[in-house]
């Protein structure tokens, strides 16, 4: 059985935890993420705690027991706390600023880059050097953040451009004569 399947996913106070014939619905606080469900994993609810069984004994299963069991548990997470993903710009002149669900970037174009948020994500500048990404969905989060970034990814020679704030970027030697 796979390793991460065995850990079981609480369920903690104001989640309502659905489970259909094709989807697992996880309701809370901060919204309802669904997500379907697969015939090769029997999902138990019991005392509060889901519990994630292979159907048979291929590798498939296996491996779908463990995945499955991550989707529900980011869900609950997601519904609970929610995630959030930090974006720096680094740049002379490059800013940021958030209006309702759209992101306004000045990056060194000649023209500035609006991108609409989709519903559910919500976008916030605490400075204009920096955008803050929320949501519920996990791997709707992640995605926008990667399109945010995707505008005008960090290059390798000044180290200009959009980055996540953790992430660390090797900085080249310029060519010698």
């Amino acid at each position: 059985m796979s390793r991460v399947a065995k850990m079981p996913v609480a369920i903690p106070q104001g989640v309502d935890v659905t489970m259909a014939a094709e989807h697992i619905t996880v309701k809370g606080a901060g919204g309802t993420l669904s997500v379907a469900a697969n015939a090769l994993v029997k999902v138990v609810n019991e005392a509060g705690h889901l519990t994630f069984v292979p159907a048979d004994e291929s590798r498939q299963a296996n491996a779908m027991s463990g995945t499955l069991r991550q989707l529900v548990n980011n869900m609950v997470i997601g519904v609970t706390k929610g995630f959030e993903k930090k974006l720096n710009l680094v740049g002379v002149g490059y800013k940021a600023a958030a209006t309702g669900n759209k992101l306004n970037l000045t990056v060194g174009y000649s023209h500035p880059v609006n991108i609409d948020m989709p519903s559910g994500i919500k976008v916030e500048t605490p400075l204009p050097t920096e955008i803050l990404i929320k949501g519920a969905d996990r791997q709707r989060v992640g995605q926008i953040a990667a399109e945010i970034r995707a505008v005008r990814p960090p290059e390798p020679y000044k180290g200009k451009g959009i980055r996540y704030s953790d992430e660390k970027i090797t900085i080249k030697e310029t060519k010698k004569k």
